[in-house]
């Protein structure tokens, strides 16, 4: 059965609790109500929860959105959503790890490719530089390098550029491809943290043709 008319249908809903939270934010300090912002919070990660991985990039983007109360971060986290919804009343949805696992790499690229063609930079290297980190685990893996470290008594996930580090220093990849990784993580990273001015459409052109020989290239088979 097609769930994407309910998945539209829901997230529009959700949407609409963002522009009620907004409005909310716009009054004067002192009168500042909490409640629609919270409730637009459980609602997104209620939708979340049911529809994404945890560790996909728009859920951590919005995560980010959810530590502050003001215009900017509901603005940010609304956007966001509305990402969500084009993707999937495009047909483009699909969990990540499922992307991933299916051995479809191009696929998922060329909706970043899309992305560009359509202007939007901003998804596509979000897109991108999640891809990246994707492969860095998978590599991992086969390479038998831990893909957590202890911290504090708790087991933490290592970040990519950890990983990217221990690759390298295993011969996994040259040291030439570590300081390309590390130059499309941090795109990546100014992409997630709505740093939108310190790269241009033509970097994440050159990222998006990096990273693709990159994971053709660096195979983990």
């Amino acid at each position: 059965m097609n769930q994407t008319p309910k998945l539209v249908e829901w997230i529009d809903k959700i949407i609409e609790l963002g522009g009620r939270s907004r409005q909310s934010i716009d009054w004067p300090s002192d009168q500042l109500q909490t409640a629609p912002w919270e409730i637009f919070q459980a609602a997104t990660r209620s939708f979340l929860a049911k529809v994404y991985d945890a560790s996909h990039p728009h859920a951590e983007s919005l995560e980010r959105q959810f530590v502050g109360f003001h215009p900017h971060s509901c603005d940010t986290a609304v956007g966001i959503l509305e990402m969500m919804r084009y993707e999937i009343a495009s047909g483009w949805f699909l969990p990540l790890r499922e992307l991933l696992t299916a051995e479809i790499f191009s696929d998922f690229l060329e909706m970043a490719e899309h992305y560009l063609e359509l202007g939007h930079k901003d998804p596509a290297a979000v897109m991108i530089g999640s891809v990246l980190e994707e492969h860095l685990r998978k590599l991992a893996v086969r390479n038998v390098i831990p893909l957590i470290y202890e911290k504090d008594g708790k087991q933490v996930p290592k970040k990519a550029d950890a990983l990217n580090a221990e690759l390298a220093k295993a011969e996994v990849y040259n040291k030439l491809d570590q300081k390309s990784v590390t130059m499309w993580l941090g795109l990546r990273n100014s992409a997630a943290h709505g740093k939108y001015g310190e790269y241009t459409k033509d970097q994440v052109q050159l990222m998006l043709q990096g990273v693709l020989s990159f994971v053709q290239r660096i195979s983990v088979r």
